[in-house]
């Protein structure tokens, strides 16, 4: 029986060697670009929950106004949030790269959530605006709107947690890192969420 030589052997093993490499980088680039786009698809839903959201204000606003036209200074503050987040909502997925302006996306929507309950805590004072079907209605869309809010975030931060584990881990991180994949920040709760509210009798 013919002995094959040692070059050959070498070639042979180093050709096992490579394509196994070959076959490693593609398993994780693949699983790396498949949680990004999970990713993407989950900040396109929270986006959609806020441009929904955006939406309602003008009709809820308009309805509340009529009711009390006194309240001028939470009409304008609902105005200038509505304002600030209107030239957030659609923003580029680059937004997802940058912690900071991910932080001031997020701080701009929290404020309009604030000023809308502001909005709604006005309501309270006025029984006919209560009893009138179109602000029911529009506050229950609201409402509707906020869980849904909730649930897009949520499902974004499950998403990145799932990226940002694959992105960190050894050895998938040192294909992110020559690929250009980085960490994802999460949404976070707010500013106001961190103290307890006083409660009084």
């Amino acid at each position: 029986m013919k002995k094959f030589p040692k070059w050959a052997i070498a070639i042979i093993i180093v050709l096992v060697c490579l394509l196994s490499i070959a076959s490693c980088y593609k398993k994780t680039y693949n699983s790396l670009v498949s949680a990004d786009e999970n990713l993407e698809a989950a900040w396109a839903e929270v986006q959609n929950q806020y441009q929904r959201r955006l939406d309602l204000i003008p009709n809820l606003v308009s309805t509340v106004k009529a009711a009390a036209s006194h309240e001028s200074d939470v009409f304008t503050q609902v105005a200038e949030a509505r304002s600030k987040a209107g030239g957030q909502i659609n923003l580029s997925d680059e937004i997802l790269n940058d912690p900071e302006a991910f932080a001031r996306y997020q701080e701009v929507q929290d404020q309009l959530g604030s000023s809308l309950q502001r909005l709604l805590a006005v309501s309270e004072n006025y029984p006919e605006l209560k009893a009138n079907e179109n602000f029911l209605a529009l506050q229950d869309q609201l409402e509707g709107s906020e869980n849904r809010i909730t649930v897009a975030r949520q499902r974004f931060n499950e998403s990145a947690k799932v990226y940002n584990k694959i992105v960190r881990a050894f050895p998938s991180n040192i294909i992110a890192n020559m690929s250009g994949f980085e960490k994802k920040s999460y949404f976070t709760a707010s500013a106001q969420a961190q103290t307890a509210p006083k409660v009084e009798f």
